[in-house]
């Protein structure tokens, strides 16, 4: 026998065998907690021109949060299936289930964290409101470019928790340090945090496009036994509720129910007909 053969066979074997190594996500985000932090915005690797990188998904879809092709340029089925509802003359259904289908927009920066500089870059996601505040801060004279490596500034954010939001997520604000710093003293360490920084558009799994189309087939479709769903993100704004992290389970977030037992057929029609045949 030939014995170099078969420990190669079996080193193979075992190596399948082996569990996979799990991505260890607390390395590449961070978000904020209850209570006091303080943070500085970096210039981002990717951009030169904006530290923010939206990305559209969509959950409740299937059991993963699924990220829309449309973020790299590519054709999403479940978008195109939205706008062909939205076609021809009104209809209440269509309209109401196309908006449902709308991706939600997450922002993600990249961000060292005070007192934890030693973890790096991370990127921090939030929705709407924060969006707002910072671009908003960025526009005024008084506050300037935050991201500057030299005449920046730091932001402290201030974290509630459901007992005071009466919501079933955290709440958090939003300000900028008074006096201007430095992003750091050391420069070989400012040189690392401005070139080794995780890429919003690359740490997500990318659905192909046949894979979206057979997800929503599926959802539009649902076994005999179960209605269709689709998780619903908080009304005005999501940041920082604690299950609206991509890489966790979506547990307790409300639900609407799209289907009846009369109804889904319809939309089984409608996929045949708006999607297939557009």
């Amino acid at each position: 026998m030939d014995l170099s053969l078969l420990k190669k066979r079996l080193d193979t074997l075992q190596s399948k065998s082996a569990p996979s190594q799990k991505t260890d996500y607390s390395t590449i985000f961070w978000r904020p907690t209850v209570g006091k932090a303080q943070v500085r915005i970096v210039p981002s690797a990717y951009d030169s021109k904006s530290p923010f990188t939206e990305l559209k998904f969509y959950y409740g879809i299937t059991n993963k949060v699924m990220v829309s092709p449309l973020n790299f340029g590519d054709k999403d089925p479940i978008a195109e299936f939205a706008a062909k509802l939205r076609q021809g003359e009104y209809d209440r259904e269509n309209f109401s289930l196309a908006k449902k289908l709308d991706p939600k927009t997450r922002i993600f920066i990249p961000v060292v964290v005070r007192g934890e500089e030693d973890k790096g870059v991370r990127l921090w996601q939030f929705g709407k409101m924060i969006y707002e505040d910072l671009l908003s801060m960025a526009m005024d004279d008084e506050i300037g470019d935050y991201t500057d490596i030299v005449n920046g500034r730091d932001f402290t954010l201030e974290t509630v928790g459901p007992e005071s939001t009466g919501t079933n997520y955290n709440k958090t604000s939003v300000r900028p340090r008074m006096k201007t710093t430095p992003l750091s003293s050391d420069k070989a360490q400012v040189e690392t945090w401005i070139k080794e920084q995780p890429n919003p558009k690359d740490v997500f799994k990318r659905f192909t496009f046949d894979e979206m189309k057979s997800a929503l087939a599926k959802w539009l479709s649902p076994e005999e036994d179960k209605e269709g769903e689709i998780i619903s993100e908080p009304a005005n704004d999501f940041d920082n509720d604690p299950k609206d992290l991509p890489w966790e389970k979506e547990e307790s977030k409300s639900k609407f129910s799209l289907d009846t037992s009369n109804a889904k057929e319809k939309k089984e029609d409608k996929f045949d007909k708006l999607f297939n045949n557009g």
